[in-house]
């Protein structure tokens, strides 16, 4: 595993849609897992001319972070890659790949979770995790979970995934002229990207209204239009 192009175990867009109400329980403050989706992203804040806040980026994060380690090769965790979580942002096309593994032997069953980024990936590696695998991501950065920014209202329909109360506010937000149910989007509880993680998601063929709970980890959203609040 882990060649670009692999298809993410979990619920890809247009395939899994797991219901309004997958309860799924959470740890909102802390990121121990998250759910599986086609696509993800958050990112750090980027400003625009004028104060402006880039609707892809979300976060206020002012300084840009050192590397922590490169966005393409196998990393053993404890040796290589610490646990914790971190994030890759500013991917495109879905190129990115990303996996942790249980061992090293490249089996299917060696596999706990992984995904195609477009946008921006959040990832918790855990202690009990053998091998974290990137491949063409842009390199990966640790997460202060502690740390807090200025929560966009808006944000980027393919954006990838974004952490709540961070990058974007809780509320209700609606994403517009959407076809062919190409857009999706996944409520998670934290960032281990395991189908527990998944609090709700859907894919949509019109007009998306979904309400992103303070709770809530992470929103993912994949293929649909831009979202704004309204509530």
């Amino acid at each position: 595993m882990g060649m670009k192009g692999k298809i993410a175990l979990g619920a890809v867009v247009g395939v899994v849609v797991i219901g309004v109400a997958s309860a799924n329980a959470g740890d909102g403050g802390s990121d121990s897992g998250s759910g599986k989706s086609g696509k993800g992203s958050s990112a750090s804040a980027q400003s625009k001319p004028g104060g402006e806040k880039d609707k892809d980026a979300g976060t206020t994060e002012v300084a840009k972070k050192k590397a922590a380690f490169s966005g393409s090769g196998d990393f053993e965790v404890g040796t290589d890659v610490k646990p914790g979580t971190y994030r890759t942002t500013s991917n495109s096309d879905g190129l990115c790949y990303w996996e942790r593994a249980k061992d090293a032997s490249g089996e299917m069953d060696s596999l706990l979770a992984n995904d195609n980024v477009s946008g921006t990936s959040y990832v918790t590696v855990k202690a009990t995790d053998k091998l974290f695998k990137s491949s063409d991501c842009n390199d990966w950065e640790a997460v202060d979970l502690k740390a807090k920014g200025s929560p966009a209202s808006e944000m980027a329909g393919d954006g990838g995934m974004f952490r709540v109360g961070a990058d974007i506010a809780p509320g209700t937000y609606k994403s517009t002229g959407n076809a062919d149910d190409s857009c999706y989007w996944e409520r998670d509880k934290n960032a281990e990207h395991s189908m527990d993680s998944i609090i709700a998601n859907d894919n949509v063929n019109g007009t998306a209204v979904v309400t992103i709970s303070s709770s809530d980890g992470y929103f993912k959203t994949a293929g649909c239009k831009d979202w704004k609040k309204t509530g």
